[in-house]
Order: C-alpha cells, then sequence, then structure tokens
C-alpha cells in the first residue's frame, strides 16, 4: 500500500487510484477468465499495479495457461516479478501498452486509467485491445463511480475539454460493446466494471 501511494502521488495520470483494487473489484473483474479444460487459456492484463487483481488470475490459472503482464510503472513491475517472478506461465512487460506487440487472448482484464486519457489515446488503447481478443474473448475494466465527474470538476478549462473529449469516446465505445456491467460498491471507492466485446470495425476517437 506505502508503495502505490508514492506512485499515485508521483504519477497520478498513470496510476489513478489511491488504493489498489478491493477484493470485490478484483472477483468482478476477473468474473470470466474461465477454465476451460482440455486447452491452454491466454490471458492478458494490463495495468496490473501492485497485483491485486493478478492474484485472482493467477490463481485461476490451469497448468497450460498463459498470463501476460504489461504494467508501465518500472517499480509495480519489480513488485510483481518478486512475487510471481517463479511462475512460468507468467510473462511480464514494461512500459505503455500502446508501444507493445500483443498476442491472441481469450480474456483481457485493464485496470488503465481511462478517465485520465484524452480521446486519440483512449481509442487507440481499446482498438489494440479489442482487436487483441479471440474470437468469443472478453475484455473487462473499470471506473470510479463518480471519479470523471470529480476529475472534470478540479481540473482546468483546457484540461477539462480533454477530458471530455476523453469521456464521450470511451462513451461510445461502451454503447458499442458492452454486454454487461458490474456496480461493485463494496471497493475503496465504489467502481462500475464494465465487459467488452468485439464487433467487425475498429472505434475511432472523433
Amino acid at each position: 500500500m506505502t508503495l502505490f501511494l508514492r506512485e499515485y502521488a508521483r504519477t497520478s495520470r498513470e496510476v489513478g487510484a489511491i488504493a489498489p483494487s478491493g477484493p470485490r473489484l478484483g472477483r468482478a473483474l476477473t468474473r470470466y477468465v474461465i477454465p476451460s479444460p482440455g486447452s491452454a487459456r491466454t490471458v492478458l492484463e494490463v495495468g496490473p499495479g501492485t497485483g491485486a487483481v493478478t492474484r485472482h488470475i493467477a490463481g485461476s490459472l490451469g497448468r497450460l495457461d498463459t498470463l501476460d503482464l504489461v504494467e508501465a510503472n518500472p517499480r509495480f513491475v519489480d513488485l510483481l516479478q518478486g512475487a510471481y517472478g517463479g511462475d512460468p506461465r507468467l510473462r511480464f512487460r514494461t512500459g505503455l501498452v500502446q508501444d507493445h506487440d500483443l498476442g491472441t487472448y481469450d480474456t483481457i482484464v485493464c485496470g488503465l486509467p481511462f478517465a485520465n486519457f484524452d480521446a486519440p489515446t483512449t481509442a487507440d488503447i481499446f482498438d489494440r485491445l479489442l482487436g487483441a481478443l479471440k474470437p468469443g474473448g472478453t475484455l473487462s475494466f473499470f471506473g470510479y463511480v463518480g471519479g470523471a465527474r470529480m476529475r472534470r470538476t478540479f481540473t482546468g478549462r483546457a484540461a477539462r475539454e480533454h477530458v471530455l473529449d476523453g469521456q464521450n469516446t470511451l462513451r461510445r465505445i461502451l454503447d458499442r460493446h458492452t454486454f454487461r456491467t458490474e456496480l461493485v460498491l463494496g471497493n475503496l471507492p465504489p467502481a462500475r466494471v464494465h465487459h467488452l466485446a468485439p464487433v467487425s470495425a475498429p472505434v475511432q476517437a472523433a
């Protein structure tokens, strides 16, 4: 928790939260990390932070399954490698997800703070993640209840316009791809988990 708070204070745009995800949020985010008897699953977690959700994913992996972790904060990567480096099913990548060539995945779990991103960044990330899903695959991510409104309230005019553009782009993505949304009240702060599936055409920022 101390590392998480320190990194939030230092790089709040990338971290985007003041505390790791709680157990209820972790369970909701990993709802579609579903065992597939007889076949190996490929899972991607983007923005795992200190590993609060990683624990839920790793606990559901089979012997032949793999989990790719993409984390921009090198301090968090060091922490994750210390906790899971001995597990051959996990592969660690440092940097932005936009800078990596992704494989194809049955399930993607994303912890990025989209309320902080502008429209082109939001559209680019979702295009990449949805495009990396196998047929029938799912993408799950979350946003804090009231988080976008607070960011609009406490930013200057120029930054507010970027936030609004990003939120409008995110809303269009949700309208097109969401098949289920869950409200997780037992988290600090409360959160909404969105479960998405791809459609034929990619989403572009306006």
